[in-house]
């Protein structure tokens, strides 16, 4: 039968199935970072097992690390240990690092895809369930916990059941000031933040056709965001233009043998798909979260839903909790919601292409009084191109932070967090209760949408800056 991406990859690499359904399934990459694979080392030790194939690894620091300081006086111990350890655990074991103090560190889902370390048709998985970013480029990717890391690290294989099928098609072009961020915002406001449980989300049409890999990264970020482990889309030119060069990617005749073998990665005529969803494109505008799930999603034009029109009880009390924490009230119109804080970053949306969108819009304009603003770039080499571009002092300019790679305040980690009771436009994947910090009212939106909140001081439509 015609196959949809996502069983073509997955048949490739299934190596048994068991009666159950469940498959052993062969793992080509890896990647790792300080915080889940320090565990995953440890059993390997006491087990004394080696890492199969150090090769399929990439591992650099990104989740407790200091965006304001890179001294040994600004790192805490307990991050430090864990920095020190992956440094320790990749030499012992051959395994390609890029520390702290390397240009090219960052967030290892923006790192991974700018080395070419992400390539079509991989399976690859990494102990984070963002992970499913890196579909972007035709991969099947996902997050695995800790004890399956040490799994893949000593077999180079995992036990998994394929995900059912699903497909999102968006047609029709962006409007001016509509994002990928956007685009990802109201199809999990769509179909719910559980819509995609158990299924594997394929991204088509002429919308997604158009963005570029860094939107599709975007997209495809945010895909676990609506229950799914994966999201895809098939690779394409945009695909082949963003991988042909990189450290990592295929040269000479493999590479002319790799785009051939990428190019045939489609979904096949006649495949049909466990669940459909379209989404009008030229209908859509500026999105931003209201309440604490990625589900909770209106037009910046629209207003805080009352709890009273909601479909069900169970999501009309969810709604009043959710209101209850944000300390907003039903009718409110987004527009009138003041922010305290700005962060623009993060493996949602710290590519290059979310600071020159996030800059245009400050450009020439400074942060509105008592708000403050930070932007912390994916990774080195994303900081390095900002400023040749000299889009840090157009940013430091109109007030903002210029911060170095990590994760920072995407969860309120040891560095970076939002105050309690303070609100927050950000440019991360989760507005969960406490995720940026304990009490923090988190706002999920476009780096675009992020810029316009901090010059205004409040949840902006972008589109009336010009």
């Amino acid at each position: 039968m015609p196959r949809t991406l996502q069983q073509m990859i997955w048949d490739d690499h299934v190596i048994d199935t068991y009666p159950d359904g469940t498959c052993l399934l062969a793992v080509d990459r890896q990647m790792i970072y300080e915080g889940t694979s320090f565990q995953a080392f440890e059993a390997l030790k006491i087990s004394k097992r080696p890492v199969r194939r150090p090769a399929a690894t990439l591992a650099t620091p990104d989740h407790m690390v200091p965006t304001h300081d890179r001294s040994p006086q600004a790192m805490r111990s307990g991050s430090r240990h864990l920095v020190e350890a992956l440094d320790r655990n990749c030499r012992d074991h051959g395994i390609f690092h890029i520390p702290l103090e390397d240009r090219r560190q960052g967030i290892v889902h923006v790192v991974g895809p700018e080395q070419g370390f992400t390539l079509p048709g991989l399976v690859l998985v990494c102990a984070d369930s963002h992970t499913s970013t890196h579909g972007a480029f035709g991969a099947l990717a996902f997050g695995i916990g800790t004890t399956e890391l040490e799994h893949v690290l000593a077999t180079q294989t995992l036990t998994q059941r394929p995900s059912r099928s699903m497909r999102v098609t968006v047609d029709g072009p962006l409007a001016p000031g509509v994002f990928a961020k956007d685009l990802a915002l109201a199809m999990i406001a769509e179909i719910g933040a559980s819509g995609g449980n158990g299924h594997a989300i394929e991204f088509a049409g002429s919308a997604i056709d158009a963005l570029s890999m860094e939107g599709r990264m975007t997209l495809c970020n945010m895909a676990v965001e609506a229950g799914s482990r994966s999201g895809l889309v098939a690779p394409d030119e945009t695909t082949f233009a963003y991988l042909d060069g990189r450290p990592f990617a295929p040269v000479g005749t493999a590479w002319d043998q790799a785009v051939a073998y990428w190019r045939t990665l489609r979904t096949e005529d006649g495949a049909t798909f466990d669940a459909e969803h379209r989404l009008d494109g030229t209908a859509l505008g500026p999105q931003v979260t209201w309440g604490t799930s990625p589900e909770h999603t209106v037009g910046v034009d629209r207003a805080v839903p009352d709890p009273d029109d909601a479909p069900d009880a169970q999501t009309a009390d969810a709604w009043r909790r959710a209101l209850e924490y944000m300390d907003l009230r039903p009718g409110t119109a987004m527009a009138d919601v003041a922010v305290d804080r700005v962060f623009i970053g993060t493996c949602t949306n710290g590519r290059l292409e979310d600071i020159r969108a996030a800059a245009a819009v400050v450009r020439g304009r400074r942060i509105a009084p008592g708000v403050h603003a930070m932007v912390t770039p994916g990774s080195g080499l994303v900081r390095e191109a900002a400023e040749r571009e000299g889009l840090d002092v157009v940013l430091r300019d109109a007030g903002f932070e210029w911060r170095l790679p990590g994760c920072s305040m995407c969860f309120g980690g040891a560095y970076d967090s939002v105050g309690d009771g303070q609100r927050c436009a950000s440019t991360s994947n989760r507005n969960f209760e406490n995720r940026q910090g304990r009490g923090a009212r988190t706002h999920l939106m476009s780096p675009a949408m992020a810029a316009a909140a901090a010059v205004t001081g409040r949840i902006t439509d972008v589109r009336e800056l010009g």
